[in-house]
């Protein structure tokens, strides 16, 4: 409901209403807050921390080729599962392959806490046996106060 305020019946009232506005606006604010942690790409994986990481703002791109060990011998190429580390190095020559010549050719290994290590080495083995030694090892950042 309009609130009159002053002038007689039939007179128009030029101010705005901006109650439509605000629901709207509140309504798209819920949306981007529900939307935005699904367009994270990627398999959610338990990172170790370190003490000071460097930041690659290449990895956060569609086109980077991330490997993720959530689990021993389980492995994803972005968010697809790949059977087995021969697949895998497949999977990860076709993705470097599509990169264009002004990308990164750099493969991200985001390994779980509870992988072991000599998983990982495993790994990366096999990515520099089939050719490729720029891997970035993934790590989160220590908060304050965390050992």
């Amino acid at each position: 409901m309009g609130m009159n305020v002053g002038g007689g019946p039939g007179e128009l009232n030029s101010d705005i209403n901006v109650t439509p506005m605000a629901d709207v606006m509140l309504v798209l604010l819920i949306i981007f807050m529900v939307i935005t942690p699904l367009l994270q790409s990627g398999v959610t994986v338990n990172l170790p921390r370190g003490d000071n990481p460097e930041e690659d703002a290449a990895i956060l791109k569609d086109s980077a080729v991330v490997v993720a060990i959530p689990l021993p011998g389980q492995y994803y190429v972005g968010r697809d599962l790949v059977q087995g580390k021969d697949r895998l190095i497949s999977v990860i020559e076709s993705r470097m392959r599509a990169l264009k010549p002004g990308d990164p050719h750099i493969v991200y290994i985001k390994g779980d806490i509870n992988v072991p290590y000599g998983e990982i080495v495993t790994v990366i083995d096999s990515i520099r046996e089939a050719g490729y030694d720029l891997i970035g090892l993934v790590a989160d950042k220590k908060k304050a106060g965390e050992n």
